[in-house]
């Protein structure tokens, strides 16, 4: 008879066990546990839930039923509510310049509480755009067993008979101030975008975040695309709880098993493959760096060159979230692409099987909301990276639902987001122009400001297909029209973004055999006047300035340390 094995030693024993600990006992015994409690693997349930957006108005509802789901499975669960910053409610002012840093503070808080604490495992909920990377960084940088899931979209409003969402509302602003609508008409679409709690409802960052966590594997198939007000997300939640306690409890891969060149690879198959969020190409170096593994703006590049569009998702075609979860979730998108062999089927997910192994049984494409292959709506995806002397490091255009992808015309140079902004919302521009913001890079803006409010502006002016926008900020997965970001180097690192001037011709071509940004400017000219330009000073105070000193440029992800955290 083999002896028995000895109880399992949880690395949360080292907050509770021992003499030295007997006031530890006496904290958690506050909390309302019992030694039996005690004596169980301790989870930390993080979510961004409150009352700062939708998108995170129901995650603590949420984190309740995966709270009674880990108990249910033998651990012990602590709500541990992290910080959230909605793109919302800071669009077209100085606040959303905390946006992208909230990413930052996320990741740092999952690290700080689950290290100080040892907790045994994380369950990270997350619906707003930063929330979702952020909240995966943690996980990968904490490297205990984990699982992530997105707390779902709002489902999409109607008027007219048509399904309506927040980029209508934008847009509805610059009809007003052309003179195409009436305030009475912007009222009844602001009233009517955006009808329940939950993320945009969109193939915007938040749901492209979300598809992109299931291609990831850090987050069950079939989880991302259920609308965030349905009764499915309770049993979800409890489902997933289990899964975790089962990685906790026995030999299941951890984040930085999953997260692996090749798991990168997929997740920039389906943003491309859903003309997804251009943001992705932002957070998924990040995630990247989290695990150590180099991984640049070029390596998603090669992706989305490769990868078809199959999904027809606004905002550059038709349909919603909800649609997506009608047709039979991501896992209908991805198991075309796994068939197509532009998906690398033995990559590794939280459940200990493979993607190809997860994904059998998966429905066939509706031949609506997703497309078979062999009738994509792009043979290249719907995401672009641009390269040339005025974008060295690169820059990313989405180019799902563009009429041309090439344009050729003079700079108009803004040395700010409110510049232009006061220029557009006066008309005070030129058909056939290249509007130009600069110095809204990760350190530059400082944070990289996003400007949905202002792309929307011109489509709703009837401008959209008329102008094209470059900046080294960054745009919503909103945007749509010939907007190009994400400008590397940024104007506050040198790059020549910084040395443009009114006037300058910039050619851009985004078609396959080009994907070409170019200043027509020789390079000795472009080097007199970056010398020539004036030092802008640094931020002083508070987070802007530790975020200044501290972040990466954008092509490597806008990251803030070094990488790989043991």
């Amino acid at each position: 008879m083999s002896p028995a094995k000895p109880p399992r030693r949880f690395r949360s024993a080292t907050i509770h066990e021992g003499l030295i600990r007997s006031n530890t006992r006496s904290f958690l015994r506050a909390l309302g546990q019992d030694d039996e409690d005690i004596a169980r693997p301790h989870i930390g349930v993080f979510h961004t839930g409150g009352e700062m957006s939708p998108c995170n108005m129901n995650l603590r509802e949420q984190a309740q039923h995966a709270k009674t789901g880990i108990y249910a499975a033998g651990g012990m669960p602590h709500e541990c509510p992290v910080v959230s910053v909605s793109d919302g409610l800071s669009m077209a002012h100085s606040g959303m310049r905390f946006s992208l840093i909230s990413r930052e503070l996320i990741a740092d808080s999952v690290e700080a509480s689950t290290r100080a604490h040892q907790w045994d495992g994380i369950f990270a909920i997350g619906a707003c755009d930063k929330n979702l990377p952020g909240l995966m960084m943690g996980m990968v940088r904490c490297n205990v067993p984990a699982i992530f899931l997105h707390g779902g979209a709002a489902l999409p409003g109607r008027m007219d008979g048509r399904d309506i969402n927040v980029v209508h509302g934008y847009e509805a602003i610059g009809q007003v101030l052309a003179g195409q609508a009436t305030v009475a008409e912007l009222e009844a679409v602001s009233h009517a975008c955006l009808p329940t709690a939950g993320a945009c409802a969109g193939q915007f960052t938040a749901n492209t975040m979300g598809m992109v966590s299931e291609a990831l594997g850090l987050a069950p198939l079939g989880s991302s695309m259920v609308p965030a007000v349905f009764s499915e997300r309770a049993p979800l939640m409890r489902r997933a709880a289990r899964t975790l306690m089962a990685a906790v409890m026995g030999e299941a891969p951890l984040p930085r098993d999953i997260v692996t060149r090749q798991a990168l690879e997929n997740a920039c198959a389906v943003v491309s493959a859903t003309g997804g969020s251009t943001n992705a190409a932002l957070h998924l170096p990040a995630i990247a760096h989290e695990a150590g593994i180099r991984f640049h703006l070029d390596d998603v590049a090669e992706v989305f060159a490769r990868t078809p569009l199959i999904a027809d998702l606004s905002p550059g075609g038709r349909f919603h979230a909800r649609d997506v979860y009608d047709a039979g979730g991501t896992a209908v998108i991805l198991a075309e692409l796994l068939r197509g062999g532009f998906l690398q089927g033995d990559a590794l997910t939280v459940t200990g099987r493979t993607l190809g192994e997860e994904l059998e049984g998966a429905p066939a494409p509706d031949g609506q909301v997703v497309r078979r292959i062999a009738d994509a709506r792009s043979r290249d995806g719907g995401v672009a990276v641009l390269k040339g002397n005025l974008c060295p490091d690169g820059a990313l255009l989405k180019t799902a639902g563009l009429a041309t992808l090439v344009h050729r015309g003079p700079a108009r140079v803004f040395e700010c987001e409110e510049e232009a902004q006061a220029a557009v919302q006066n008309r005070r521009y030129q058909a056939g122009e290249v509007l130009v913001i600069r110095n809204e890079g990760p350190r530059g803006s400082p944070g990289m400001r996003e400007m949905l409010g202002l792309t929307a502006l011109l489509y709703g002016q009837g401008m959209g297909d008329q102008v094209a926008l470059l900046t080294d900020g960054r745009f919503s997965g909103a945007t749509r029209g010939l907007c190009i970001g994400y400008a590397g180097p940024e104007a506050a690192a040198g790059g020549p973004i910084a040395a443009l001037r009114d006037g300058d011709l910039i050619a851009i071509d985004a078609r396959p055999q080009a994907r070409s940004i170019t200043v027509e400017l020789g390079g000795a000219e472009i080097a007199a006047r970056l010398a020539a330009r004036p030092e802008r000073p640094a931020p002083r105070g508070g987070l802007l300035e530790k975020y200044a000193a501290t972040v990466r440029p954008s092509h490597q992800g806008a990251v803030t340390h070094s990488g790989g955290v043991v």
